[in-house]
């Protein structure tokens, strides 16, 4: 399920995470010209230099989305930014007044649906690009199956995370009139990160901020004090860092090739803003949890002593625990392929897993089709795995298993699809 391609996954929308794991790790090259993305480096400002990009989010076949920081607001927003063809930017600007729509029926923010703070437009060498501003969440729903290694989630949260997405489509389809089109779990994040360390607003990661001469400095939250990367540390230093690193390492069982850690082979992007730290005791400790991490990852680490298999229980009980203090609320993301009951825009709906019968026949579809893939998303959350999986039709075994809890499933939700019955 999760290493299909984007394309097949996505639907057409865009996706906002960068921890959904797709087999196709980032959007390529060969649509980076006239009509297609703008080109973004970390440290790029938008609309005036309101707007500076601190790292890629994700990207969809519309766009790429990049974390960003409001210089005017201070605070971390998503920044996605359009492909410039003339048909992007019409269902650019048909996101928009949806959105519009939806952030103006939800002034006290309760509605469960992402928010679009601002809309521009950015000139570049490709086109003009609309650009969309939204607030910054969190993990999306994928990840959060992930972390239960795709075993599925205790009953009493896939009860609360429902009930926050049954919040957001009664909201969408009782007083907008609006369709989703593209329910799935990566288009449904958490209003935080699962790990509050990946957490740019709880990490105190170091700010990159615009120099006067227009390149990326970085600036952290509560200094303004420049601040070395990997690259600027001395061969002591170094050393001093990797003998650290492999204490640690030994402490977890084996030093490996996998757990040393050699900041000269650091990419110039990776040290220009993920190694930016406030001082040489910070840099230590970021290096021996990066190694200590490498080892946990690893599968059948051998004991030293005995020779015998420890497994990642480290890394499994930190899954487990932060599973277990997760902030569950979400939000419902990406309108790229929305739409209204009275306005359609195309007969094309849906990611494949989560397509409803009358989409897949052709008929006429209305807001019961995102109360369909509402119902294959419960089931995958509480199971870890995909109602309906295309790519598996030869797998009968496994569709017998399925065919009584769909039927169950489908009974139950069926009432609210024909009679449109309030939550």
């Amino acid at each position: 399920m999760a290493e299909e391609v984007v394309e097949e996954r996505n639907g057409g929308g865009d996706d906002w995470s960068e921890t959904s794991n797709y087999t196709s790790e980032d959007e390529g090259t060969k649509d980076y010209g006239r009509g297609g993305y703008h080109a973004v480096r970390i440290g790029d400002t938008f609309k005036h230099g309101r707007y500076v990009v601190q790292s890629k989010l994700g990207w969809g076949h519309f766009s790429t989305v990049w974390l960003a920081w409001d210089t005017l607001k201070s605070r971390y927003v998503a920044l996605k930014i359009q492909k410039s063809a003339q048909h992007y930017t019409e269902a650019a600007m048909d996101e928009i007044t949806i959105l519009k729509q939806i952030a103006e029926g939800d002034t006290e923010d309760r509605k469960c649906v992402v928010k679009l703070l601002d809309n521009f437009k950015h000139t570049g060498p490709n086109g003009q690009h609309v650009c969309m501003v939204f607030e910054y969440l969190g993990d999306n729903l994928l990840t959060l199956i992930k972390y239960s290694e795709y075993r599925g989630l205790p009953i009493p949260m896939v009860k609360e995370i429902c009930f926050h997405i049954l919040v957001g489509l009664d909201y969408l389809h009782h007083q907008l009139s609006i369709i989703h089109t593209d329910l799935k779990p990566e288009n449904i994040l958490l209003l935080s990160m699962i790990d509050p360390a990946k957490d740019p607003r709880k990490s105190g990661a170091p700010l990159i901020l615009p120099s006067s001469k227009g390149k990326a400095v970085p600036e952290s939250g509560s200094s303004k004090n420049a601040v070395c990367s990997n690259a600027d540390l001395t061969k002591n230093q170094k050393k001093k860092i990797r003998r650290k690193s492999e204490q640690a390492a030994e402490r977890c069982g084996k030093l490996g090739e996998e757990a040393e850690i050699d900041s000269e082979a650091s990419s110039p992007e990776d040290s220009h803003h993920d190694g930016k730290l406030n001082s040489e005791s910070t840099e230590d400790l970021t290096n021996i949890s990066a190694a200590e991490d490498k080892l946990d990852s690893s599968v059948g680490v051998k004991d030293a002593g005995k020779g015998t298999k420890v497994h990642k229980r480290g890394s499994c009980l930190t899954r487990q625990k932060l599973l277990a203090e997760v902030d569950l609320k979400c939000k419902l993301v990406d309108f790229g392929n929305a739409c209204w009951t009275y306005k359609q825009f195309t007969t094309d709906i849906q990611t494949r897993q989560y397509r409803c019968p009358e989409v897949i026949l052709g008929s006429k579809y209305s807001t019961s089709a995102d109360i369909w893939s509402f119902a294959c998303i419960c089931f995958e959350l509480a199971t870890g795995d995909v109602l309906f999986d295309p790519h598996s039709s030869d797998n009968y075994d496994r569709d017998e298993v399925r065919a009584p809890l769909f039927t169950r499933m489908f009974l139950e939700f069926e009432t609210y699809r024909i009679n449109k019955l309030s939550f």
